[in-house]
């Protein structure tokens, strides 16, 4: 069954469909996929709990669906393109059925080590095919895959083994990255002797980089698959059962474990793919992505495979080893839809069109943008000299706790507009409140974006911990989802993104606590207090501007602002890093104590117009201090 709309009018029609009879519209949906057992009820809900089941008691293995499903009718199809960072270096092509064997081969290698359903899993490996055969093998025997970018510290790592308890860590030698060589295993090490719950990992070769095996708990990739049959029976799991979790930084310090649940999300991630890129069966699909973050999940791996789709993954980056990489890829493998994001834009866009020069880009039909709200000169940039004006540009919304897309154009079937994500997919009820919740109806209205309805691929729980799923998503604004998003519907009926108004930046499409790097500058010895606050950045969107109190004897200001630039680093990792460092003698507080969060961001974006009755704070004179020591870009 054809489950991809092909006309506005077709929208629309589905769209109503959904809403008013959301069970019959999913269960028509999911049933073009291949359940062992199909579900007694479609849908059981409550947001006070939260409580919410999709396909209960249905039973199913995802990646038979990915497999089983296509191989009679393209087992020869190229399933994984892998670029690698050097472009002189040959590419890897994996079939269906080549990808078939190694997941099969490797989920045997898994299950012969002792790993069982329900047992978890980390992933921290670049992005070489064994990451996506890691994943794949992990969903075949019924573990729980948590995939931790490899970007993020030692102590990072550690915090996500100890929270879901990890029994195996899956890991490589090293990662190519541009001209760096990093190592990854050392990082894992470093990690472990903080931890005591992972009883063996399994390291892959990527960069032959020497690297220290203990005996007993370490074993190499090549070694665990050799002899391995290429045929494994998928284990069968429910359709409630997790199929991962992917940590991410909320507004307090702790990573929040998000869980995913195997057929909600394999229905929606599906048909969010399909539908969002138009995608057809000899198209060439390429995501930027990294898959340590939910786009390379729902985008790289999981949706397009579901969709029998060619799915390219890039190791490198947009640099490396020059400019015009990306365009060099699209021109190579012809690809058709290309989806990355505003940062990785707006730093080629910097550049200027030389770089383009050399490059025809006439494969591409769509282009997309993912991870925060794309600006408008950006959006025209990336339509007009990208796409060459005859592209349509989804700009996509939505979060790693919703699993797939939630608002944006359908390609060439939603009219275009400049930054605006446009409309909800169907099945998606997205709502504006007001501060106090209520709703604001009609167009030209702009508040907080809450979704009222269930989705099948939405967030069951915070691993471990379901209050704080309660409280972060639920508790806000009762009965309903909060994004923690503001939004605008404009005359038109469009939905614009504004960003997000809580204590949450967006770096470079990764969203970033303010705790949690607050907590990392808290752990250098000198430092007494700080305030991180997010500030406009040309490129990556947000930057990271941190207000420190410091005890300064003997130590230079300069020097201080190194070290604790370095602190964080080593913490949490490059990507928290911050751009500014401002030290100050003390933070502007109301008089219960709480940081005025307000005005510090207003100092941080260069805006001194409204810092509202300063009068009533405990110490009204910091703020004149801070103006005048603002470090304004």
């Amino acid at each position: 069954m054809n489950q991809k709309i092909q006309s506005l009018s077709g929208y629309l029609h589905e769209y109503q469909k959904s809403i008013h009879q959301p069970e019959k519209f999913w269960s028509r949906i999911a049933s073009s996929f291949y359940w062992r057992k199909s579900w007694d009820r479609v849908l059981s809900w409550d947001f006070k709990g939260p409580d919410v089941k999709w396909f209960e008691n249905a039973k199913l293995n995802i990646t038979e669906n990915i497999f089983e499903k296509h191989l009679f009718t393209h087992g020869d199809k190229t399933a994984i393109i892998w670029e690698p960072n050097d472009p002189n270096e040959e590419a890897i092509h994996l079939s269906y059925r080549q990808l078939f064997e190694k997941t099969c081969q490797f989920s045997n290698a898994l299950e012969a080590e002792g790993v069982k359903k329900g047992d978890r899993v980390i992933i921290y490996m670049p992005m070489i095919p064994e990451a996506a055969i890691a994943m794949l093998a992990c969903a075949r025997t019924g573990a729980v895959h948590s995939v931790v970018f490899a970007g993020f510290s030692s102590s990072a790592l550690a915090d996500r083994i100890e929270d879901c308890q990890a029994k195996m860590v899956l890991t490589s030698d090293g990662n190519f990255r541009g001209a760096k060589n990093i190592s990854v295993k050392a990082v894992v090490d470093e990690a472990l002797e903080k931890t005591t719950c992972v009883e063996t990992v399994i390291v892959c070769q990527r960069t032959k980089a020497e690297v220290q095996m203990k005996t007993g708990r370490d074993l190499w990739w090549h070694d665990v698959i050799k002899g391995q049959p290429v045929e494994h029976q998928a284990v069968t799991t429910d359709s409630e059962d997790l199929l991962f979790i992917l940590y991410t930084s909320g507004s307090t310090g702790k990573p929040k474990g998000v869980v995913h649940t195997t057929g909600g999300y394999m229905v929606y991630s599906q048909y969010s793919f399909l539908n969002v890129f138009q995608y057809d069966q000899d198209d060439v699909y390429w995501c930027t992505a990294d898959i340590g973050w939910i786009t390379g999940h729902s985008y790289i791996i999981y949706g397009p495979l579901l969709s029998g789709a060619t799915t390219l993954m890039f190791e490198g980056v947009p640099t490396y080893p020059h400019v015009g990489r990306f365009w060099e890829i699209v021109d190579k493998y012809k690809v058709n839809q290309f989806y990355t994001a505003p940062t990785a834009i707006r730093a080629l866009q910097a550049h200027g069109l030389e770089p383009l020069e050399p490059y025809k880009l006439d494969s591409l039909k769509v282009i997309g943008s993912v991870g925060e709200p794309i600006n408008e000169e950006a959006w025209h940039w990336y339509h007009d000299h990208i796409g060459k004006g005859n592209c349509p540009l989804v700009d996509t919304w939505w979060q790693t706790e919703t699993g797939g897309i939630m608002i944006s154009p359908l390609a060439g079937i939603t009219p275009n507009k400049p930054a605006h994500a446009s409309l909800p997919l169907p099945g998606i009820q997205p709502i504006i409140v007001d501060a106090e919740g209520n709703e604001l109806k009609g167009n030209n209205v702009e508040g907080n974006l809450c979704i009222k309805f269930p989705w099948p691929s939405m967030i069951r729980t915070t691993y471990g911990d379901h209050q704080r799923c309660k409280d972060t998503y639920f508790s806000t604004y009762p009965g309903m989802y909060f994004t923690g998003d503001g939004v605008k519907r404009d005359h038109d009926g469009y939905l614009r993104i504004l960003g997000r108004v809580d204590d949450v930046m967006n770096v470079s499409g990764h969203r970033m606590g303010t705790a949690e790097v607050e907590n990392a500058i808290n752990e250098h010895p000198k430092v007494i207090e700080s305030a991180v606050v997010g500030f406009p950045h040309d490129i990556k969107g947000q930057g990271i501007y941190a207000y420190v109190i410091c005890d300064m004897e003997g130590r230079t200001e300069s020097g201080l602002i190194d070290e604790i630039k370095d602190t964080v680093r080593k913490i949490i990792g490059p990507i928290a890093k911050p751009d500014q460092v401002q030290i100050v003698s003390g933070l502007p507080k109301t008089r219960s104590g709480k940081i005025m969060r307000r005005i510090l961001r207003k100092v941080a974006s260069n805006d001194f117009s409204n810092l509202g009755d300063t009068s009533t704070l405990l110490n009204p004179e910091m703020v004149e201090e801070i103006i005048k020591g603002a470090k304004i870009q």
